[in-house]
């Protein structure tokens, strides 16, 4: 699948974006509120497991390419919440949208760019709804999820965290296919 916005190629990953990838996912900076950072073999894994989810659910996180440059500056797409997740979320919504993009990129707008692309393809296949999920410190991705018109929708414990771990505590925003 390939979506396009003013500024970004949205597509299947590429053997070319393992590289890049592998820089974004080993930043610490970028990864503050992810459990680590990643070395390139567990890049490498990330990336084989997405293009099997995207085989599987006809979507996933997929690469972020700027337009002309053809620079990989990310990933953004939506996934399926695992069934724990899912659980654990008031509601218990199926997809959720996700983005991370390299650093230099940062407040240029493109992850709702982005996004809001992801989002017209979940309206055009009919997703009732998606969520987005952080950790309730990450202000900066709650930005993004209120610059696309999602509205916080509550708190919840992700049991993929062990009791008491800093990234167990996280905020869903929410956001209905407004064609339905």
């Amino acid at each position: 699948m390939k979506l396009t916005t003013e500024r970004l190629i949205l597509r299947a990953w590429e053997d070319k974006d393992r590289t890049p990838m592998a820089r974004i996912y080993g930043d610490a900076h970028v990864r503050h509120f992810s459990p680590k950072v990643l070395t390139a073999k567990e890049t490498n894994v990330e990336i084989d497991l997405a293009i099997e989810r995207a085989r599987t659910n006809g979507f996933h996180f997929q690469a972020a390419e700027l337009k002309g440059s053809g620079e990989t500056v990310g990933m953004i797409g939506l996934e399926v919440l695992s069934e724990t997740v899912q659980a654990a979320i008031p509601g218990h919504p199926r997809v959720q949208i996700g983005w991370m993009l390299a650093k230099e990129h940062w407040g240029k707008g493109l992850a709702p760019e982005g996004a809001r692309a992801w989002l017209d393809y979940a309206w055009s296949i009919g997703l009732p709804e998606v969520v987005a999920c952080t950790a309730k410190e990450n202000a900066p991705s709650q930005r993004v999820m209120q610059k696309l018109g999602m509205v916080y929708d509550g708190d919840f414990e992700n049991p993929e965290f062990r009791e008491g771990h800093w990234l167990r505590p996280r905020v869903v925003y929410r956001k209905r296919n407004p064609k339905l």
